[in-house]
């Protein structure tokens, strides 16, 4: 944690990090000031949709995480535990495993609620979503109707992906 605090934020920058915290509330509106201008970036472009339309997100997360990569690889970046303060030691994570019974309860209790769901009405809140989903409406309240209708996620993301296709990173 100590290594963490040290390296990667750049508190040890400054003689007296926390001394009256003038360095962390000028770190803090560097960051705000930042994050406020690439807002009005995207503004200028049109909007957060315009800006996805036209892949600059996209290309922002690719280039970033190029150049992240990029700084990484020359220890440019000191990240603790990846290219510093490095051990050898194998550290154990715990990993979650779904066992036989408890996959077959889960697909028991969805077998019965699509049984017992009102099919129509789970049709109806579908068919409604995938028109909101052409249009420029907010979408919320149709996957909320959707919702409570019983309708699944994989029910309503198979309508998304019938009227915008399925997302294809473009930097590959």
């Amino acid at each position: 944690t100590q290594q963490i605090i040290a390296h990667e934020p750049g508190v040890t920058d400054t003689v007296d990090p926390l001394g009256g915290s003038h360095y962390l509330e000028w770190l803090t509106d560097q960051l705000e000031e930042q994050a406020y201008e690439y807002f009005r970036r995207i503004e200028d472009m049109g909007g957060v949709r315009k800006a996805v339309e036209d892949g600059f997100l996209v290309g922002e997360i690719a280039d970033e995480a190029e150049r992240f990569q990029h700084e990484l690889d020359n220890k440019e970046r000191i990240t603790v535990g990846v290219t510093e303060y490095v051990t050898d030691e194998e550290i154990k994570i715990p990993l979650l495993e779904i066992d036989a019974d408890g996959e077959r309860h889960h697909l028991q209790r969805l077998n019965h609620t699509r049984a017992e769901r009102d099919n129509q009405k789970v049709s109806e809140a579908l068919d409604k979503l995938r028109q909101a989903a052409k249009g420029d409406d907010n979408m919320m309240p149709s996957i909320l109707n959707a919702v409570k209708t019983y309708a699944t996620l994989g029910e309503m993301m198979q309508v998304l992906k019938d009227e915008w296709g399925e997302f294809q990173a473009s930097w590959f």
